[in-house]
């Protein structure tokens, strides 16, 4: 069984935010694949069950928030005895230029806390992740970094995340599944 795991933050005010690519490019790829997610507070997320690419997929979209992800990815991995080598994980990254899907195969967290949550509780990098692009803002401190990931994606924007990047992540993952 294959795991996807999107990285974001739970709630209406991050619906649409940059930090959020995650989940709203699972949302569209478990949409292509047929399944709706549902609520499980024994592993603090949103999972669905389905196909994709003719192999058993587990989606995920962690609720515990971002900085705490690995926590419900190790529940999950532990619960369904997935081993790292089968989860992928799509987060955001503001060193890709906006719209572009980067495929990266183990590395470090690169400051994403998602990621370093996933190294930290879960025990385990992800062995396969797909760098989401959301590109970076002119300022390059902290505090204009904080507010650009967290600032939701202008309408032309999501366009683009809906149709050219969900394009390039099918493409990506078909190369992972056919690599199985």
């Amino acid at each position: 069984m294959k795991l996807l795991v999107g990285l974001g933050n739970p709630g209406p005010q991050y619906e649409t935010t940059r930090h959020n690519a995650g989940f709203l490019l699972l949302d569209l790829i478990a949409d292509h694949a047929g399944v709706t997610f549902s609520t499980h507070r024994k592993f603090e997320a949103e999972i669905a069950k389905g196909s994709l690419f003719d192999q058993e997929t587990l989606f995920l979209k962690p609720l515990t928030f971002m900085n705490l992800s690995g926590r419900s990815v190790l529940r999950i991995l532990t619960y369904y005895r997935i081993a790292p080598e089968d989860v992928v994980v799509l987060h955001d990254d503001i060193d890709l230029e906006f719209g572009r899907v980067r495929l990266r195969s183990g590395g470090g967290h690169g400051g994403h806390n998602g990621v370093r949550s996933l190294l930290q509780e879960a025990g385990c990098g992800p062995s396969q992740r797909l760098k989401l692009g959301v590109g970076r803002p002119e300022a390059a401190d902290k505090t204009a970094v904080h507010q650009w990931v967290l600032a939701p994606f202008r309408d032309e924007e999501l366009l683009v995340l809906q149709q050219d990047m969900l394009e390039a992540a099918l493409l990506r993952l078909r190369e992972i599944y056919r690599a199985v």
